[in-house]
């Protein structure tokens, strides 16, 4: 499985670089966050080759449901995609957007796919292992590498989100003394936890499952962890919430080996 969520997320960054490098049409949506054509090309791309490989499987896609088609995933394994995580960054010309593919068992995220197309650079995960690759010319160059997160020393490094800071994140990190932190857009916050170059990633804006759940897939893999504010892991498949919409997270704080 994870090299069929491998080679989609690296055909699906293709179609997004060549509308990248042409330049986007963008529109907005009713939340007024940013949606372009390479979002759903890359979606179709996606969908297509779920379809074809695992149909007995339903897929929670982040334009699909925007659009309202939800199929029913209670009791059953669940894909989730996110085709272009940080438009934002695609938009304004940063190398920080990945596509994201993630497989939910039981509500956890138990296999997952970042790709992050500009930089060439694919993180997976599944059975509890978590790797790295480079990719050249939409092939993998070498050997998978295995990650894992670091242990955190007397001076933790922090990463915020670049377009969704808070004053709550803010808090956080000077209640818990960390001074030292980086922006960084999408998904690369779990895998660079993962990979063992930061130590925690504090929450406290809004996100949905499809952003998270392949970043937390690799994380958990390398050995990490996301809590929400209540210390229980993250979990995924979330409907019919009384205070926010379905599939949307609470506040979480994604960290590596404490």
């Amino acid at each position: 499985m994870l090299e069929t969520l491998e080679r989609s997320a690296v055909a699906a960054g293709r179609a997004i670089l060549d509308i990248y490098n042409a330049g986007p049409a963008v529109s907005y949506k009713a939340d007024t966050s940013p949606v372009t054509d390479a979002d759903h090309s890359a979606e179709r791309i996606i969908l297509a080759d779920l379809a074809a490989s695992f149909p007995d499987i339903p897929v929670i896609a982040e334009e699909a449901a925007a659009a309202g088609h939800v199929p029913d995933i209670s009791g059953k394994s669940f894909f989730l995609v996110d085709p272009l995580d940080g438009t934002k960054e695609f938009v304004g010309r940063s190398s920080d957007f990945t596509v994201n593919i993630a497989l939910i068992e039981d509500g956890a995220p138990v296999a997952g796919v970042v790709y992050a197309p500009a930089l060439g650079i694919l993180y997976s995960a599944s059975a509890g292992k978590a790797r790295k690759a480079l990719i050249e010319d939409d092939r993998v160059a070498g050997d998978h590498v295995t990650i894992g997160c670091r242990i955190c020393g007397d001076r933790p490094v922090a990463l915020t989100s670049r377009w969704h800071n808070s004053a709550e994140t803010v808090a956080y990190l000077a209640d818990h003394g960390i001074t030292d932190y980086e922006a960084v857009g999408s998904s690369l916050k779990f895998c660079l936890l993962a990979e063992g170059l930061a130590d925690i990633y504090p929450r406290f804006s809004r996100t949905m499952e499809w952003d998270t759940a392949a970043g937390d897939a690799i994380l958990r893999a390398a050995g990490g962890e996301t809590l929400t504010m209540e210390g229980t892991p993250l979990t995924y498949g979330k409907r019919n919430q009384r205070h926010d919409s379905d599939f949307a997270n609470p506040w979480f704080v994604a960290r590596g080996k404490p």
